[in-house]
């Protein structure tokens, strides 16, 4: 006799030995609707799967794995309904339900990406999103809103994030609900009839209806673009809507089986694609240069005026700039951060200073804390600390894996590269100065009654690993100074200087934007 769980996988195979192609065939233009099992096989599927959902939902809280799940496919194909019998018996505090429709006023002023990263659930949690990269890349190419060169620079940038996602550890399981011209014309022929329900008929599904073949091949190219990665496509015969929860919840199950008996597995280090600025040793770094504090207040003047005016330019042409720091304790960021907040019109820029992750933050892919605070276009996003803590303190201090800091020189690589083809301003500066600098600066807070919170008992045991800190900088420097996000080292013994040396970097790095 075979198990539930048997049965379930057999009727399962039966979909997919039913349309499987051959490599390099069209996946859509292929498909054979696989035979319908009976009703009552399907519904005794239904419940099985149902009771194993509920189940396997406690696992995945307690081995905190973070499952997305999308939802794509034609319109009208009942992704909604289906999703709803879906998540039915499940606890509603270990997932939520997302619908990535047409994006926001607020979203299209951020990268692509951005808004996919924001719903990254957290460990232990599902995320299903009615809608994807996939229907908005492909309808945007359909309609002529980007060009070739941009739709698969799109593809280029879901390839890297789907990887990214695995990589850190995600189960991302993903579905196209498939139903034929004709069949989609009837639900929309139906919906139509009911002046109540007329509504959910688009001129977008119209059309679409309308251009099937088209559409079809698209949807089909993309798929096949995927077809080899960990986050395959998986379709889905839509036509009877209970026929289809149960292949869903099927396919679901198998997956999730997998990521819980399997666990988060290291990733390869993949090797640098991109290319890369020379930059010096810390060692190397000359830190004699001097500025007196009358020509300090000259030029400061004179660079707040001018980046000023540079800001209006910058909102009224819509061109988003991100200014990182990074460098030691006591190296004096926070008073080159205000040297340059100081010339800005307060509303257009924010200012992030970035500490330990919250534990919302921390169960969470690395990155997502820092994507869901980039600036809007035309804003200045200005951080105190960024995203290469992974491979200095979360390296050093062993709050992650050495694969995870090794991966993510190229992690951090694509996600600069992301936001440079968004069209922003990356300029990344690490603040230089010496230990004995240092120290002296570390104790004229402690004797100082106003300065004393700015040190702390952290801030000692970091200055006993300078050297290691050192290493880790030096590494840092020369594998993530590309071309489009190089470094710039201030040299900082004399505050003055690296001041207006920030303030003159960023006036030409925007300028050379607004030009």
């Amino acid at each position: 006799l075979l198990s539930r769980r048997q049965r379930q996988m057999c009727i399962r195979d039966r979909v997919w030995a039913a349309w499987c192609p051959e490599k390099g065939d069209n996946m859509l233009d292929n498909w054979n609707r696989p035979k319908r099992p009976v009703d009552a096989e399907i519904d005794e599927g239904v419940e099985e799967a149902k009771k194993r959902l509920a189940d396997i939902q406690i696992q995945v809280k307690e081995k905190k794995l973070p499952v997305l799940v999308v939802l794509e496919g034609w319109d009208a194909a009942g992704k909604g309904s289906v999703l709803g019998k879906v998540i039915k018996d499940l606890d509603p505090r270990f997932f939520d339900v997302r619908t990535m429709d047409k994006p926001s006023e607020e979203e299209l002023r951020r990268p692509f990406l951005y808004k996919y990263f924001a719903q990254l659930p957290e460990a232990g949690k599902f995320m299903f999103l009615e809608g994807g990269w996939m229907d908005e890349l492909n309808s945007q190419l359909l309609h002529g809103k980007i060009s070739e060169d941009e739709y698969e620079r799109g593809i280029r940038s879901v390839e890297c994030f789907e990887r990214q996602l695995a990589d850190n550890g995600y189960l991302l399981v993903k579905f196209f609900f498939h139903i034929t011209k004709k069949e989609q014309r009837r639900r929309m022929d139906r919906l139509l009839e009911d002046k109540n329900t007329s509504w959910r008929v688009s001129d977008k599904d119209k059309w679409q209806n309308k251009n099937y073949d088209k559409c079809c091949r698209q949807f089909d190219y993309f798929m096949q673009r995927f077809e080899d990665s960990r986050s395959p496509w998986n379709i889905i015969d839509a036509k009877h809507q209970k026929w289809a929860q149960l292949e869903l919840m099927s396919v679901l199950l198998e997956k999730l089986d997998e990521s819980l008996e399997v666990g988060v597995q290291e990733a390869a280090i993949p090797e640098n694609r991109f290319r890369l600025r020379s930059m010096p040793m810390l060692s190397e770094v000359e830190l004699n240069q001097d500025m007196d504090v009358m020509e300090y207040r000259k030029q400061l003047a004179k660079c707040q005026k001018k980046l000023a005016k540079l800001h209006n330019e910058l909102y009224r042409k819509k061109v988003p700039v991100i200014i990182a720091y990074e460098g030691w304790d006591a190296a004096g960021k926070g008073g080159n951060i205000k040297r340059i907040a100081g010339a800005l019109d307060p509303r257009g820029y924010d200012v992030h200073p970035i500490a330990s992750p919250e534990p919302h933050e921390k169960s969470r892919h690395y990155l997502w804390r820092f994507w869901t605070r980039l600036p809007k276009t035309g804003h200045i996003a200005i951080f105190d600390r960024t995203w290469y803590g992974r491979v200095m303190v979360e390296r050093l201090e062993g709050f992650c894996s050495q694969n995870d800091w090794q991966r993510a020189y190229n992690e951090i690589n694509e996600f600069e590269r992301e936001l440079k083809d968004w069209g922003a301003v990356i300029i990344k500066f690490w603040v230089q100065i010496d230990k004995e600098t240092q120290l002296a600066r570390f104790k004229d807070r402690e004797n100082t009654t106003e300065k004393r919170w700015k040190i702390t008992d952290e801030d000692w045991r970091n200055r006993e690993k300078w050297d290691q800190y050192e290493d880790a900088v030096n590494e840092m420097l020369h594998r993530t100074s590309t071309d489009f996000a190089p470094w710039y080292i201030l040299e900082s013994n004399n505050k003055y200087y690296a001041r207006i040396k920030a303030l003159k970097i960023v006036i030409r790095e925007i300028e050379k934007a607004l030009e």
